[in-house]
C-alpha cells in the first residue's frame, strides 16, 4: 500500500455515513454486535462448562467491533465533533446510570451511598457492565486529538496518520501484556485489576485504530480480496485465543491480551468486508446504544428473581437470551414509535 503525503480531506470519501444517510452494513455489523452483548451478559455464572467458555470467547469481540466502526466512520468524515459525542453518549448514560443505581440500592442495603463512591461509580461506570461508556470516551477522545487541525487549519497528512495508528495498535498491545503484571507487583488485589484491564483505553484503542486504518485510501480494496484467507486466519486465532483461555495457558484474560485482539481484529475486518446487510439487524444496529445501556436490566430481573440457574447452563442462558432480546428491542420499537424525538435521544434510541 502506497501513501501520498496529502492532507486529510475534509470531504466525506465514498462510503461516508452522515446523520441523512446510514450505511446498512455499518448499522447490520453494529446489530451482530450487540446481539453479542447480550449472549454474553446472558450466560450462566460463572462459565462451568467448557462449552460456555468457548461460547463467551466467540462473543468477546462484540465492543471492538463497535470500536471498529467508531474508528472507520471518524477517519471517514475527517472530523471528530467531540462536544455533539459526549453529549449523545453521556445524557442517556447518566439516567441509565441512576436506574442501575437504584436497583443496586435496592438489592444491597450495606451499599455505600458516600458521594465520593457515588461520584467514582459514575466517573468510572462502576454499574452494572457499563464500562464501554468510559471506554467509549476515552476512545472519542484520543481520535478527536489524532484528527483534529493544526493551529494553522492544516489537517493532519495521511502518511503520518498511518504510523501513528500504527504506533498506537502496538502501544495498546504491550498495555495489554504488562498492565495487570505492573498492578500485580504493586499489590493491588485481583478484582481491583480485572476493572482495570476492563478500562485498558490504549488497548481498546487499537481496535478504533484499525477501523481508522481500513478506512484509508485503497485499504478497503485490498483486505476484500483476502477475504477468504482472512476468514480462515479468523478461525485459527478464535481457537488460539478460546484454548488459551479453556486450559488457561499464559494470559488468559478475557480482555486485553494478545490473543484477543488478534482475533477479534481479524472479524472485525472479516464482517467488514463481507459487506453483509440485513434490515432487521442494521434496526438493532441503529439502536444499539440503547439496547447496551437497559438490556441488563432484563438480565439482572432474571438473575435475581426468576430462578433460572436451577434449570442449568443451557436452559438459564437460553432462556436470558431469548427473554432479554425479545423485551429490549419491544422497548427499542416502542420507545421510537410512541415518545417524542428528544425523549427517544435522551434515552439513548
Amino acid at each position: 500500500m502506497t501513501m501520498t503525503a496529502q492532507a486529510l480531506p475534509i470531504r466525506p470519501r465514498e462510503g461516508a455515513v452522515n446523520a441523512a444517510s446510514r450505511d446498512s452494513a455499518i448499522d447490520t455489523m453494529r446489530g451482530i454486535a450487540i446481539l453479542m452483548v447480550i449472549g454474553i451478559h446472558s450466560l450462566h455464572q460463572p462459565l462451568t462448562p467448557s462449552w460456555e467458555t468457548w461460547l463467551d470467547a466467540a462473543l468477546r469481540p462484540c465492543v471492538p467491533i463497535f470500536l471498529f466502526v467508531s474508528g472507520y466512520l471518524t477517519m471517514l468524515s475527517g472530523r471528530v465533533p467531540l462536544a455533539k459525542r459526549f453529549k449523545a453518549i453521556l445524557i442517556p448514560y447518566a439516567i441509565a446510570f441512576i436506574a442501575a443505581y437504584l436497583y443496586m440500592a435496592l438489592h444491597n442495603p450495606a451499599m455505600d451511598h458516600r458521594p465520593a463512591a457515588t461520584a467514582a461509580r459514575f466517573l468510572l461506570a462502576y454499574v452494572f457492565v457499563y464500562y464501554y461508556v468510559f471506554v467509549y470516551a476515552g476512545c472519542t477522545l484520543l481520535l478527536w486529538l489524532l484528527l483534529r487541525p493544526s493551529k494553522t487549519g492544516e489537517r493532519p497528512l495521511e502518511s503520518r496518520l498511518v504510523v501513528i495508528l500504527m504506533l498506537t495498535i502496538a502501544i495498546g498491545l504491550l498495555a495489554g501484556s504488562y498492565l495487570d503484571p505492573l498492578l500485580f507487583r504493586f499489590g493491588y488485589s485481583a478484582s481491583l485489576v480485572e476493572e482495570v484491564r476492563m478500562r485498558n483505553i490504549p488497548f481498546w484503542f487499537g481496535f478504533a485504530a484499525l477501523g481508522a486504518l481500513v478506512a484509508m485510501p485503497g485499504v478497503r480494496a485490498a483486505i476484500q480480496q483476502m477475504r477468504l484467507p482472512l476468514m480462515a486466519v479468523t478461525l485459527v486465532l478464535y481457537a488460539i485465543y478460546a484454548g488459551v483461555r479453556q486450559f488457561q495457558i499464559g494470559d488468559a484474560a478475557d480482555y486485553d491480551s494478545v490473543a484477543f485482539f488478534l482475533y477479534a481484529a481479524l472479524l472485525c475486518v472479516v464482517l467488514f468486508t463481507a459487506e453483509f446487510r440485513h434490515p432487521t439487524l442494521a434496526a438493532l444496529g441503529s439502536g444499539s446504544y440503547f439496547i447496551y445501556l437497559w438490556h441488563i436490566f432484563v438480565v439482572m430481573l432474571l438473575r435475581d428473581h426468576a430462578g433460572l440457574r436451577q434449570l442449568g447452563p443451557a436452559m438459564d442462558t437460553f432462556i436470558t437470551v431469548a427473554v432479554t432480546a425479545t423485551v429490549s428491542v419491544a422497548a427499542l420499537l416502542a420507545i421510537r414509535k410512541f415518545a417524542p424525538p428528544r425523549v427517544s435521544r435522551l434515552l439513548g434510541a
